[in-house]
């Protein structure tokens, strides 16, 4: 009995010196924490590209500018800004009275990232013209040439781009006038010539002619039956493009009578070429085309029995062999 008490007496004492003990220590750390925090306070060493750049007491908010920097840019021209690394943060406690770098820190780390901007370029026949700040603007050029009747009003269009060279914006306006160009004062409905005269002679044209389709001869030049055919049948598909034999002039654009829809492009010199029985004709009249250019599609238009192309060469208004110069 004795001993039980003494060894409880004994767990009593240990028990008393240790709580005076962790008391001790507890309020050691509380003051300890207390200075710190009377004299330092929390802040990130900020590393870049492995050099220390400053500190900032708010990674958080640092980092978020950063990011929104990156997305967007400090502008409306800038689409984004491609940056190959991020900054580092570290933890540490520094005197108070010590300020934060937040802005230096944004400085370097904006300052090494490469801006690209975001515009539309405007083209004329796929060739870079002026520029645009945005999609709205170019469809508004594209449909005022396109009202206006501009000669090239089917070759302008837009392109969007990202480059980091920063281009200089044109007006509207200003883009509209300098790229309209006024069409040639042709007539619209020039009268075509359907009488059967014919030349066999392999006369030279003073320019090379292309093959506007490529397919099966159905129809040769010359006499047929009670008439003469004035031109070169080639069958083909129903809707293949037909290309301009030579470059020159939309001369004329219509449906007409036995042609069906026919299109007469001039190329000087009283040189000119026909395109019948077209599904589609893609151009107007007194607009310029360049040899090889997409200008109508094949059909069966008119005094047709089938889908194919009637080429006719003409040199002022008389029918020549197409197949002196092509195919």
């Amino acid at each position: 009995m004795f001993a039980v008490t003494n060894v409880l007496k004994n767990v009593v004492i240990h028990l008393r010196i240790w709580t005076k003990f962790i008391s001790i220590l507890i309020a050691g750390v509380a003051i300890i924490g207390f200075l710190l925090f009377v004299v330092y306070k929390p802040m990130y060493g900020v590393t870049f590209e492995g050099e220390f750049i400053g500190y900032t007491e708010n990674k958080g908010e640092l980092q978020n500018k950063i990011n929104k920097y990156i997305k967007s840019g400090d502008n409306g021209n800038i689409a984004f800004v491609e940056i190959d690394t991020l900054p580092e943060y570290n933890l540490c406690l520094l005197k108070k009275g010590l300020t934060a770098s937040d802005e230096e820190i944004f400085a370097t780390v904006a300052g090494s990232g490469i801006p690209y901007y975001k515009y539309y370029a405007i083209l004329d026949y796929n060739e870079e013209k002026y520029y645009v700040q945005n999609y709205e603007e170019s469809e508004a050029i594209v449909n005022e040439l396109k009202e206006k009747n501009s000669q090239n009003k089917d070759g302008i269009t837009y392109i969007l781009k990202y480059e980091t060279e920063k281009k200089e914006f044109t007006e509207v306006n200003e883009v509209v006038a300098s790229l309209y160009i006024e069409m040639p004062l042709v007539p619209v409905n020039p009268k075509i010539s359907t009488m059967q005269v014919v030349d066999y002679s392999n006369t030279s044209l003073g320019i090379a002619l292309a093959r506007p389709v490529s397919g099966t001869i159905s129809s040769r030049f010359g006499s047929r039956g009670r008439g003469t055919h004035t031109g070169l049948d080639i069958a083909t598909s129903s809707g293949t493009p037909i290309k301009a034999a030579a470059t020159g002039t939309v001369m004329y654009v219509g449906y007409n009578g036995g042609y069906g829809n026919l299109l007469v492009i001039g190329h000087g010199k009283g040189v000119e070429t026909y395109y019948a029985h077209c599904l589609k004709i893609y151009v107007s009249p007194g607009m310029n085309v360049s040899q090889g250019d997409v200008v109508a599609s094949v059909g069966s238009t008119g005094n047709s029995t089938g889908s194919h192309l009637h080429f006719e060469v003409r040199v002022n208004g008389i029918a020549k062999n197409p197949q002196n110069y092509v195919y």
